[in-house]
């Protein structure tokens, strides 16, 4: 398991790298995140009981809506509406969905959940695209948010959860999350943001970080925006394990193998993209 999930690693890597750093155009990066999107929307597809050929439909349903708006020029608008919407969106039903839990999930009506579910894939890809054209640099400073509240969390976790089983954070949706391996991400993406403006500051960034944005405001905004977005990454993680819960499904599907599907991978960003872009607007 551990060979199979490193050369899926170093193959994503081989992708998405490249395209990330290509010199002077973010065309690539937006061709290869239209791919992961019409991944993630057949397997939405599969997730909500459609068959193989509608999952598929549906992912070709995500690429379109994708490829409709980069034709359009949305890319190339400022979009603070969208993002303010999204994320209020995201906030609201979030907190509606963790409160009913996985047997409220099959009682919204399959169509709405199509629809939703397409939503939220098509503002996460204007979100990450429009965050590389901003820089590689802020886009970097969003994954990595993510990636270090997921590291931190688990450690965290680890080393103190599982002493205080009174703590799990929500038990009949993700049994191994405890409110311990939050507290961990949360410090954990705080300390990235401060190290972060830190780097911009010594090395003279030519494309500030998000945390540079922020902390430009008053450092204030800097810690309350850091937290909320490792917060809203949980609530990603958790949406996702509900609503694979409901479908029975351990992985949102086997196309990377070692690591799952593309939402599995992804759950996390959904949220906190939108949410970054919003606060980057201020």
């Amino acid at each position: 398991m551990l060979k199979q999930r490193i050369i899926t690693a170093l193959v994503l890597l081989a992708i998405l790298l490249p395209a990330l750093f290509y010199p002077g155009s973010y065309v690539p990066f937006a061709c290869v995140m239209l791919a992961m999107i019409a991944a993630a929307g057949w397997e939405w597809g599969r997730l909500n009981g459609h068959g193989p050929r509608l999952s598929v439909f549906i992912g070709i349903e995500a690429l379109v809506l994708c490829g409709l708006s980069w034709a359009l020029g949305l890319l190339q608008l400022r979009l603070t509406g969208l993002w303010i919407v999204a994320g209020a969106a995201w906030v609201l039903i979030g907190a509606a969905l963790l409160k009913v839990a996985v047997p409220g999930w099959p009682r919204i009506p399959k169509p709405l959940r199509l629809v939703g579910g397409l939503l939220a894939l098509w503002v996460a890809w204007l979100a990450v695209v429009q965050a590389r054209m901003v820089g590689v640099n802020f886009l970097l400073s969003i994954l990595l948010l993510v990636w270090v509240a997921d590291v931190f969390a688990y450690f965290a976790g680890r080393a103190f959860g599982l002493k205080f089983t009174r703590s799990k954070l929500a038990p009949s949706i993700s049994p191994g999350k405890s409110w311990e391996g939050v507290w961990g991400g949360v410090a954990g993406v705080v300390v990235l943001a401060l190290a972060w403006v830190w780097g911009d500051r010594a090395f003279g960034a030519s494309v500030p970080s998000l945390y540079s944005r922020l902390a430009g405001h008053g450092w204030w905004l800097l810690v309350i925006g850091a937290v909320f977005l490792a917060a809203m990454s949980v609530v990603g993680d958790l949406v996702e394990s509900l609503i694979k819960r409901a479908a029975g499904a351990k992985d949102s599907s086997q196309l990377l193998p070692g690591h799952g599907g593309v939402l599995d991978r992804v759950d996390a960003l959904l949220p906190t993209l939108p949410l970054a872009m919003m606060l980057a607007c201020l």
